[in-house]
């Protein structure tokens, strides 16, 4: 047993090794992948902004609009019902809901942009083919008035965070670069999960916007650990500090991400889903944007100020 693990530990400073050799060699260069990676994130957005007039899909909590779920346990066809609520009321959203653990269907749920509850009511039942009522029907009503002012508010809180955030950053290192790094990595990350948002066509939430609001507090972390360790900290030599921090931010963002999707697997609910997929994104895009751009800038940083 000792044997094994020793041979796994052997294993494992060789790669580490290689890997810091690479680093030393590459580092230069490495910022082109998440340069590449902004790039096109970038062209997802403002593609879906022209072709539908916004940078991501708003469900009826953030545009206006009535949410319904209906308890049957009867077939339905979701996509021939979902074209008949769209034909009919211009946007909706079907989705199914199943028994907790199983496949077993228990009802629907309807997000349709409209605020008449009472022709939505109609229409479902001559879709279903059956009466709605008290026992088996509910019917949640958002304003569009009220839905815009939830974005504007969630909007203006990610904006105060960060520039909280940035004045924070640069009262504790009072450098432009190492400033400007650690904010670009929390737009960066913010790019990426936005267009991985649009390109897999997940409507977003007040839920949703609070997800993004815990992402800039997850992508802050890595980069001041990073930043604090290179620039501060004078024990060993500059690579070892970097390399120190790689080490323990990889661990605190892959316990993170196991977390997050032993999240996704479990969880049957959509608000929960909706959030942890958003930070899985995030957090994905943290990890190149980290170590590949934020970290190399560090380093040229430190070499140009003669820290070693």
């Amino acid at each position: 047993m000792n044997r094994l693990i020793g041979m796994e530990n052997e294993e494992k400073t060789s790669f580490m090794k290689q890997l810091r050799q690479f680093y030393e060699r590459k580092y230069k260069v490495l910022p082109v992948i998440p340069l590449i990676l902004a790039v096109v994130s970038i062209l997802i957005i403002v593609n879906f902004y022209n072709a539908h007039g916004d940078i991501f899909e708003k469900d009826v909590s953030l545009k206006g609009g009535i949410t319904t779920t209906v308890l049957t346990e009867n077939p339905i066809d979701l996509v021939i019902l979902q074209t008949q609520l769209t034909s009919k009321f211009g946007d909706a959203n079907v989705r199914r809901i199943t028994e907790f653990g199983t496949d077993r269907q228990i009802g629907i749920t309807a997000e349709v942009a409209t605020e008449e509850e009472t022709v939505l009511k109609q229409e479902l039942e001559k879709e279903l083919q059956m009466s709605l009522n008290e026992e088996n029907y509910s019917v949640e009503i958002m304003g569009s008035t009220l839905g815009n002012a939830f974005y504007k508010q969630m909007l203006t809180a990610i904006g105060i965070a960060f520039l909280l955030i940035t004045l924070v950053v640069a009262f504790m290192y009072r450098s432009f670069i190492p400033c400007m790094d650690i904010m670009l990595s929390i737009v960066g990350d913010i790019l990426v999960a936005v267009a991985l948002v649009d390109l897999f066509d997940i409507r977003i939430s007040t839920t949703g916007i609070s997800a993004f609001l815990l992402l800039i507090g997850y992508s802050i972390d890595n980069n001041i650990l990073l930043s604090t360790r290179a620039l501060k900290r004078k024990e060993s030599n500059l690579m070892d500090r970097v390399f120190s921090s790689l080490n323990t931010g990889l661990t605190m963002t892959i316990t993170a991400l196991v977390a997050i999707i032993s999240g996704l697997i479990v969880s049957e609910s959509q608000v929960i889903q909706e959030m942890f997929i958003i930070l899985l994104f995030g957090l994905c895009a943290d990890i190149i944007i980290t170590y590949c751009m934020n970290a190399p800038t560090i380093i040229r940083y430190a070499k140009s100020k003669g820290i070693q």
